[in-house]
Order: C-alpha cells, then sequence, then structure tokens
C-alpha cells in the first residue's frame, strides 16, 4: 500500500491555518496515489499548546475542525493529532488524541497512554491517560496498530527508567497488526536522531513489524522539531527517509510480505531488496546545530509576526555567530547590527564588526557610547563619592548598550536578539537589562566550544566571520585590557562543568571525581546557583541539548541548598 507521511510544521493555537495545512497535504497524497496519510502529533493545534489547552474556545474549534478534516478524505485515509475531551467524569478534561479519517468518516481514535512530565514535558497537567488497551484499525485491508509519541519510547530508551508500568507497543504487537504507526511531536537536540532512530529500530526488531513514524517540524517557542520521519522494515531497515529540518511529505509502499523470521539488522528480511537507494541522510553534529537554530529562529520570527531583527555586532564570537545565524534565517535584507564602542573598544573590534557585516550584506551602524558613559558616571558622581570604580561602572556600559538597542526595536519594530551563550548564562558573566536585553536568545543553549565550533562551520567553504574574531581571546571589553578569563575559569572547564552540573545533575563531589579542581568547582557550582534570579528574567533560549536554561529546568531563586 501506498503511504504518505505529512511532515508538516504547524503554528501553535492556530486551528484554522494549520487544518487547511493538513487539507493542502491530504490533497497531494491522494494526487500522488497514497491511500493513507499521516501526520504529526497534536497536528491541528500544534505542539506544545500548554495552557491554551485550558480555553475551552480553542478545544471546540479543534473538534469541530477534525470534524470537517474527515470530509476531506474520500479515497484516502488520514491520521491526524488532535485534542479529544474526555467523556468521563473521572480524571482530567482532555485527551492527546489520534483521529482516523477515512473515506469522508470519523472512523476511529486512540488516546495516547503515556504522557511525559520530565523536562519540557507537563502533558500531565492538562490530560488524562488513554486506555493502555490496544487500538487496531483496518485500512484498505492493512491492520496497523496506534500509538502517540511516547508511547513508542521503551522505559529504558531515556534517563527516566521504570517510568512507565504499561508497555503499549507490546500491548499492540500481541493484536497482530501489519504495521505499527506511531505519531509525534519529537523536539530536537544534539544526537537525538541517532537515539531516536535506534529506539525505533528496536521496537520493529522486537515486535518483528514495520514501524511508521511522523514527527513534527518547526520551531515553537524555544523548543526545535527536526521532523526526519521515516518508516522501517522488520529488520530495522531504512524503508523511507523525510529531511530534516523542513516540511517534507514522504511517500513510499509499505511492503506487505510477511514480517521477518529473524530480528537481527545485520541481514534484510527475506525477500526483500538489501539496499535502498536514495535514503535521506539526516544532519549530524554542528551541521544539525547549525540547521536547527535557522529554523527556530525563522520561524520564532514568522510565528511571533516579526520580519526584522537588531542586534548589538561586538566583533566577538558571540555576535559574530548570532549575525551569521539571523542573516542566513531572516536574509540578511531583514537584519541591522550595531557597533557600539566604548573608550575600551579595541579597533579590532570595530573593524571585524564592521568588516563581517559587509560580508553578510546586513544593514550596519556604529553607536559610540563613550560620551553617554561619562554623562552616566557626571550623573552618579555625586552618589558614588568616595567609592572606587567597579563592575558597577562596567555594567553600566552594557546596560547603555541595552537601552540603545532597545531604542532602535522599538523605533522599527525589530526584535532585539541578545547574543549570550550557555556558559556565560550559567555562570552569571552577563549584565541584566544590559547584553541580555531582547526578545529572543539563538545560542543560549550553546555552550562557548559549540559556539566556536559554529563559527568554523560557517567558515567552512569561505571565510565569513573574519579569522581574528576566532583567535582572539574573548573579552567583554569593559574596561582596559580584560579578558573573560580575568573572571572566569577558561571556557573548556566552564562547559564541562556546565555539562556535568546544569545537564547531567551531578554532584560537586562528582565534579572533582571527573577531574575538576575543588576550588574550581565549588566556585563555578556556586555562580551557577546564585544566577538563577537573571536566568527567570532571559530572553526564552532555543534549546539544542538535553537540558536548557527555560521551562524544562525550574529551580527555586530564593533557596538554601548547597550542593555536596
Amino acid at each position: 500500500m501506498k503511504i504518505a507521511l505529512a511532515q508538516i510544521n504547524p503554528t501553535v493555537g492556530d486551528v484554522v491555518g494549520n487544518a487547511d495545512l493538513i487539507r493542502r497535504y491530504i490533497a497531494r497524497a491522494r494526487d500522488a496515489g497514497a491511500r493513507l496519510v499521516v501526520f504529526p502529533e497534536l497536528a491541528l493545534l500544534g505542539y506544545p499548546p500548554r495552557d491554551l489547552l485550558l480555553k475551552s474556545d480553542l478545544i471546540d474549534a479543534n473538534l469541530r475542525a477534525i470534524e470537517s478534516l474527515a470530509a476531506e478524505t474520500r479515497g484516502i485515509a488520514a491520521l491526524v493529532g488532535f485534542v479529544d475531551r474526555n467523556s468521563s467524569l473521572v480524571g482530567r478534561p482532555l485527551h492527546n488524541a489520534l483521529a482516523v479519517l477515512d473515506d469522508g468518516r470519523f472512523v476511529a481514535r486512540k488516546h495516547k497512554t503515556l504522557l511525559p512530565t520530565y523536562d519540557v514535558f507537563d502533558e500531565a497537567r492538562y490530560f488524562e491517560p488513554g486506555p493502555a488497551a490496544a487500538v487496531v484499525v483496518q485500512i484498505a485491508g492493512l491492520r496497523l496498530g496506534l500509538s502517540v509519541c511516547e508511547d513508542i519510547w521503551n522505559p529504558d530508551a531515556h534517563d527516566l527508567r521504570n517510568l512507565y508500568p504499561e508497555d503499549p507497543i507490546a500491548a499492540l504487537a500481541a493484536q497482530s497488526p501489519d504495521a505499527i504507526v506511531n505519531i509525534s511531536a519529537s523536539p530536537f537536540v544534539l544526537g537525538k536522531y541517532d537515539t531516536r532512530l535506534a529506539l525505533l529500530r528496536r521496537q520493529a526488531a522486537t515486535h518483528r513489524l514495520p514501524v511508521l513514524y511522523c514527527n513534527q517540524v518547526g520551531g515553537n517557542d524555544e523548543l526545535i522539531f527536526d521532523g526526519a520521519s521515516l518508516a522501517l522494515a522488520p529488520d530495522g531497515r531504512i524503508l523511507a527517509q523525510a529531511r530534516d529540518f523542513d516540511e517534507d511529505l514522504l511517500i513510499f509502499d509499505l511492503p506487505t510480505r510477511p514480517p521477518c523470521a529473524t530480528v537481527g539488522f545485520a541481514r534484510p528480511c527475506e525477500g526483500q531488496p538489501s539496499t535502498v537507494e536514495k535514503i535521506y541522510q539526516p544532519r549530524a553534529g554542528v551541521a544539525s546545530l547549525h540547521a536547527a537554530l535557522v529554523l527556530g529562529l525563522r520561524d520564532y520570527f514568522r510565528k511571533c509576526g516579526f520580519t526584522d531583527a537588531v542586534l548589538g555586532l561586538s566583533g566577538g564570537i558571540d555576535s559574530a555567530v548570532v549575525c551569521c545565524l539571523a542573516a542566513e534565517a531572516l536574509g540578511p535584507d531583514h537584519v541591522t547590527a550595531v557597533a557600539l564602542p566604548s573608550r575600551y573598544t579595541a579597533a579590532q573590534s570595530n573593524s571585524d564588526a564592521a568588516l563581517l557585516a559587509r560580508r553578510l550584506g546586513v544593514h550596519f551602524a556604529t553607536l559610540p557610547i563613550a560620551e553617554v558613559h561619562q554623562a552616566y558616571e557626571q550623573a552618579l558622581a555625586p552618589v558614588f563619592a568616595g567609592r572606587q570604580s567597579d563592575i558597577t561602572e562596567e555594567n553600566i556600559q552594557a546596560r547603555i548598550r541595552g537601552v540603545l538597542l532597545m531604542a532602535i526595536s522599538n523605533k522599527f519594530g525589530s526584535l532585539l536578539l541578545a547574543t549570550g551563550n550557555k556558559s556565560e548564562l550559567a555562570t552569571g558573566y552577563c549584565t541584566l537589562y544590559g547584553d541580555m536585553c531582547g526578545g529572543l536568545a539563538p545560542i543560549g543553549d550553546l555552550p562557548k566550544g559549540h559556539v566556536y565550533d559554529l563559527a568554523r562551520h560557517f567558515n567552512r567553504d569561505a571565510e565569513i566571520i573574519p579569522a581574528a574574531i576566532l583567535t582572539r581571546p574573548p573579552t567583554a571589553e569593559l574596561k582596559p585590557n580584560q579578558t573573560d578569563q580575568d573572571t572566569l575559569p577558561p571556557y573548556d572547564v566552564v562547559d564541562r562543568v556546565v555539562q556535568l552540573y546544569v545537564e547531567d545533575l551531578a554532584s560537586t563531589d562528582n565534579l572533582i571525581a571527573a577531574g575538576i579542581d575543588r576550588s574550581v568547582a565549588e566556585r563555578l557550582v556556586r555562580m551557577i546557583d546564585n544566577s538563577e534570579y537573571k536566568r527567570r528574567q532571559a530572553a526564552p533560549v532555543l534549546k539544542v541539548t538535553g537540558r536548557a536554561f527555560g521551562t524544562g529546568r525550574r529551580i527555586p531563586i530564593a533557596k538554601r541548598y548547597r550542593p555536596m
């Protein structure tokens, strides 16, 4: 049977627009000869809708839309993610659901059984879990076992082991379907594709069944969805692979031969070709980071109604990478880079910023801040009399820059991009109401080392970012001869601590056991813990690691906890 996986990019809450998008893909799949088209999880509302699920009118609109979409399925079946009401008086009022639409009718539904509540997920806040009982539907003679996202994740497939007593896929397999279908909204993090592929292969091989997996694509707030939908043979081979980080309609013929007699991946199913030509290879490593951040930035602007960006371009590595991302995501004509040199800014910084702007073709302006800074110092002199200059005066410069950039943002309707990285946000090496100003922090989940990797990636074919930016010691240039390492340990050490303490939840003793000097470990942990109040006021970051600063990490500000 010819099947289509419709990997679409919905906008959260836009039921009308999402329904129109689904209609177009149903028509495209039908025109291509598909008998079935599969859409992602919650395709009608977009994922994650969060507290929009508390708005009854939106739920009603989604229910009307799913009924209207049924009429679009003459001669074709569609599996569409939507929100269903809980008809029982027990439990939460909604279900995360899959609708089976076929030949003009709404013929069946599947309610998601396993509701994730870890990291950025909070589905138990809104949804009642569906029964563990298997739902198998027959479409054109093919029996399909239905599942929704987390339902297919084995308890041992991630770090929350034995989280679920149920195994919905085993229950499906017991009903002897011809294939397992999973609709999903699985966010991207670095290395996620390989993890997901291994999981799906294990499910296919364990149950000796083909697996059809359709994932959402696009950016919704801080989350980025990579798509990369696929179909697997019972031996784990990829039958068809959709593009990553882009909408796609993946059409393939599902073999109707019996399941494989063996579960190993080494040899193909008997009677099937040993190789499949023209299988798309999703991006990995820094290339996937690049694609994810461009998509996340572009969709954040598009879905929030912005077309133009402004950012401070200092001549440093962080703002250089953000400028490159913005120019690619929005187009150079829609990016304004502003140099804001102070009395401490090196001539090299000014010239590197101007050269980068020229190479990218973005708009460029220079607004010196020395006189403004002097005026602030004069205004504060009576209050500061008798006190030595310190970090206060340094931060005033950052806040002047923030005020000027926000003024440009207000005047021209451009969204200001914050240029801080994860290492800075972690340690608090950033100025509240200064360089932290902005509506989005594109690299706020990238440790400093990844920022350099991404810069080298931009320069892979030709020098875009001036070489001096990659070789000069990082500096905020807020006082004479300043470098970041005046305040912080080397960034490779900072990044290691952030990885272990923030992402892996390691203790101080674990850091020391990993080779971090005790005094350095204790100091950095103290800096991370003491900077929580800053991060609570920071711009949203695009999530690309396993644990980003934002909705997936909920640390109290007022606390007396000290790591052991």
